[in-house]
């Protein structure tokens, strides 16, 4: 998805070709089905089907579909993005006895251990979030706990509400659950979700130029529980991607909808859109001991009366 991008913007015609209905199939579907209209309408084509076989020369070349799905052809160069598989069959780790699963990862517990005594893993190879700042900060807590004097307790990887950034264009930045999996985990009834759609301030008139394509910014936050617990950020739009660190803290934080809420909006940004998004909850109104103002006087927690 980012080299479709990248080589688009570059000048090449680009086929995309996904082996299911989607591109990225395990993030939220309201970002990914937006980003397939953004590439489909930056002249990216989708073709849905596995590749079987490439014919042809260094000139042209045809790839042929699984299933009798047919072919297409006149490509110059044919680019593989096949996955990701841990390399430890050449290891001969059963030698050390470490044991791995069927996939070929290195089965570790919450603290990096392996079943072999004083053998570590983390990253990649164990099949957690393969991305490199998550074995970066694995590491980290574990140099911390083997050579700094750090307590287990302390340096346990958090694998939860990890921020996550495709660049593609436009860019899609997530954190946390989707709407299916904070439904599957918390049952239909608990979960909130809010939606808010809007365009960058980039495409304002004063910079357009006439014909230009003008992407629209789009955030999905999924909610869970009474007090609206904020457990899935979602978003594609122009600098997403910068926007989505600072708001991954609130949610390891555990900050809820009226959290959101709470805080004053830069304008104009797109960031303030997230803290904007209807219907507007004071935080005070969540709170066990909350007072509920009536509509002939000002709002008053509380706390304060």
């Amino acid at each position: 998805v980012e080299l479709a991008g990248i080589l688009q913007v570059l000048g090449s015609k680009v086929d995309l070709f996904i082996r299911g209905a989607t591109p990225l199939r395990s993030m939220e579907s309201d970002v990914v089905e937006r980003l397939v209209g953004e590439m489909e309408a930056a002249g990216i084509t989708i073709v849905r089907g596995e590749a079987e076989a490439i014919s042809g020369d260094a000139a042209s070349k045809t790839v042929v579909l699984k299933d009798g799905k047919g072919e297409r052809g006149g490509y110059g160069q044919v680019l593989f993005a096949t996955g990701r598989e841990p390399v430890t069959g050449s290891l001969d780790l059963p030698a050390a006895g470490v044991e791995t699963a069927p996939s070929g990862h290195i089965v570790v517990d919450a603290a990096s251990r392996t079943s072999s005594e004083g053998v570590y893993a983390l990253g990649d190879v164990i099949g957690r979030i393969d991305l490199t700042p998550t074995a970066i900060a694995a590491g980290r807590l574990l140099s911390d706990r083997l050579f700094g004097g750090a307590s287990e307790a302390d340096t346990l990887m958090d694998y939860d509400f990890v921020p996550t950034v495709v660049f593609s264009h436009p860019p899609l930045a997530v954190c946390g659950l989707t709407e299916a999996e904070a439904i599957a985990r918390h049952g239909p009834d608990a979960v909130a979700v809010h939606k808010s759609t809007w365009v960058n301030m980039l495409y304002s008139r004063e910079f357009l130029v006439d014909g230009q394509h003008m992407p629209k910014t789009f955030a999905k936050l999924v909610c869970v529980g009474p007090e609206q617990r904020v457990v899935g950020l979602h978003m594609i739009g122009l600098a997403v991607d910068e926007i989505l660190q600072g708001f991954a803290l609130a949610m390891k934080m555990g900050a809820t909808k009226a959290d959101f809420d709470s805080v004053v909006a830069i304008h104009p940004t797109s960031s303030e859109e997230l803290v904007t998004i209807p219907p507007w909850q004071a935080k005070y109104s969540l709170r066990p001991d909350a007072y509920t103002p009536s509509y002939e006087e000002e709002p008053v927690p509380a706390k304060a009366r």
